[in-house]
């Protein structure tokens, strides 16, 4: 390579004196001036020489300051973050924004709304009502929607989850007014036409069955169904009974109880806050002020879940309550636990980010073979969640891959991690929040859930300043008294290996 890259710059230059060589004669007079005292004793390859490996006396240096040329002043070490502003509107609903140097802008409308204000009549309409997110509104029909959104180069999305409902758009910053409309429009009118309703209805259904092909989504849901009663209990997935009873005008009912103003912030980051009032106040000023209802209760209870499938694996969960968001430090440590135990799938590749350093893939993938995957969880809701730990193996290791993941969880409440696994830890979990904040479409998300959860958003240096401060103690005592609850344990595929409930329960004592 090297000798490749000399060669052309020898025939290079060759060709450069032969072609160019009297190109010094057309210099300015100052620079002949300046340079004829030197050409004498030593010739000069013009102003070319820097190309061809010369050395040009005619070039001023870099150093030397040009005249009528004004610098600007250097940008300072550290840029301080853009400060959050929020404005409460008279009727409740909360507008926040931040800005960012970046040139695109990401606008979200977050409603304090998912499955856990489902009524049994209502079951499947958080499900339905995030894919019918950006349909035909009252204003516009789908196409001339789907028209004005490429229009502006923009981006969509919308998210369900048992607590809280988003609708996303992204696209540059001088489309801030098309962005809000469009948004708003598509939230508060929807036309819920009954084609487009009946073709989501046939793709949830779709969207159902491939839920069982996915071993760990399934027991995901299949625990907090075990795990609480109440509100939490409710499916996230819409029941396939409950698909005829779907409909528009069920929709339309669920959503003039729930979409109210205080029940929704509208996020932005990258947008000046004084702009975005401008815009959102007029379009959003009508929307009902109704004081915000009590979140339904849910209690948690332990429970089982099993379901006998077949085939050449045992899917097992075992799970239990940790405290929610509202209490800040636990729910944490939570967090801080997830990334300690971490672990993943036995064909896991790379590095530490790959979890192959972490306390489950060090103590049991690695050491069992029969194990194909193992791996820790969270479900953190407001006031309550779960933290357990997934796992897979084949069926007549089925007994054995519970009783190690038991053991890991009583291995740690026995304080037999050390300050390194910690250490470890903590970095990884500030590194993976500073590094999702860095999306803006990630920041406007964390801003408005943020604001419905707190009423504010907390600043990033308390969750960092949290983080440092925790303690093996911490770790070893939180573990310790979320085993001393009642299990939540879920099973899937050949469950015949699987021990009883009170078998695996017993093992935590």
């Amino acid at each position: 390579m090297y000798r490749t890259a000399a060669s052309r710059a020898r025939s290079l230059k060759g060709s450069l004196s032969r072609g160019l060589g009297p190109a010094a004669r057309y210099a300015s007079s100052s620079a002949v001036a300046t340079t004829s005292s030197s050409s004498s004793s030593s010739s000069s390859p013009g102003f070319l020489g820097w190309l061809t490996g010369g050395s040009s006396g005619s070039l001023a240096s870099l150093d030397m300051p040009l005249q009528g040329v004004s610098l600007p002043p250097p940008l300072p070490d550290r840029v301080e973050p853009s400060k959050l502003k929020i404005t409460t509107l008279p009727n409740g609903l909360k507008i926040a924004s931040e800005m960012s140097p970046n040139p695109a802008a990401s606008i979200g409308l977050y409603v304090d709304c998912g499955s856990i204000y489902e009524a049994p009549y209502f079951h499947g309409a958080t499900h339905l009502l995030e894919r019918m997110a950006f349909k035909s509104t009252t204003n516009r029909s789908h196409l001339r929607l789907v028209r004005e959104i490429e229009a502006i180069g923009g981006n969509t999305s919308a998210s369900a989850s048992r607590e809280q409902m988003s609708y996303t758009i992204d696209a540059l910053k001088t489309y801030v007014p098309e962005m809000v409309e469009v948004l708003i429009d598509s939230v508060r009118n929807p036309a819920f036409l009954d084609w487009e309703v009946n073709e989501e209805l046939r793709k949830m259904k779709v969207e159902i069955a491939e839920l069982a092909k996915n071993p760990m989504g399934f027991l995901m849901e299949a625990v907090h169904s075990a795990g609480y009663s109440g509100a939490l209990a409710n499916p996230l997935y819409a029941p396939e009974s409950a698909l005829h009873r779907l409909n528009g005008e069920l929709l339309e009912e669920f959503m003039t109880e729930n979409f109210t103003a205080a029940r929704m912030v509208l996020a932005a980051s990258g947008v000046e806050h004084e702009d975005l009032l401008k815009v959102v106040e007029p379009l959003t000023s009508d929307l009902p002020n109704v004081p915000r209802q009590a979140e339904p209760k849910s209690q948690y209870t332990g429970g089982d879940f099993r379901q006998h499938t077949g085939g050449e694996a045992t899917h097992f969960a075992l799970a239990f309550e940790v405290p929610g968001w509202k209490n800040e430090k636990e729910a944490l440590i939570a967090s801080v636990l997830q990334m300690l135990m971490g672990g993943g799938g036995s064909f896991s590749a790379g590095g530490p980010g790959k979890g192959m350093h972490s306390w489950l893939y060090l103590r049991i993938l690695n050491e069992y073979q029969q194990v194909q995957s193992c791996t820790a969880f969270t479900s953190i809701f407001d006031n309550t969640g779960l933290f357990g730990i997934y796992g897979c193996s084949s069926p007549e290791f089925a007994a054995k891959a519970i009783e190690l993941a038991a053991k890991e969880l009583k291995d740690v409440a026995g304080g037999k991690v050390n300050q390194k696994h910690l250490d470890r830890a903590k970095a990884a979990t500030k590194s993976a929040v500073l590094m999702n904040l860095e999306s803006r479409m990630i920041a406007a998300e964390d801003i408005g859930r943020q604001i419905l959860t707190y009423g504010e958003r907390k600043p990033v240096e308390q969750f960092l300043k949290t983080v440092d401060e925790l303690t093996l103690k911490d770790i070893t005592d939180f573990t310790s008294k979320i085993i001393s609850k009642p299990l939540t344990m879920g099973s899937f595929g050949d469950v015949l290996s699987v021990p009883s409930y009170d078998t695996v329960s017993s093992k935590f004592c």
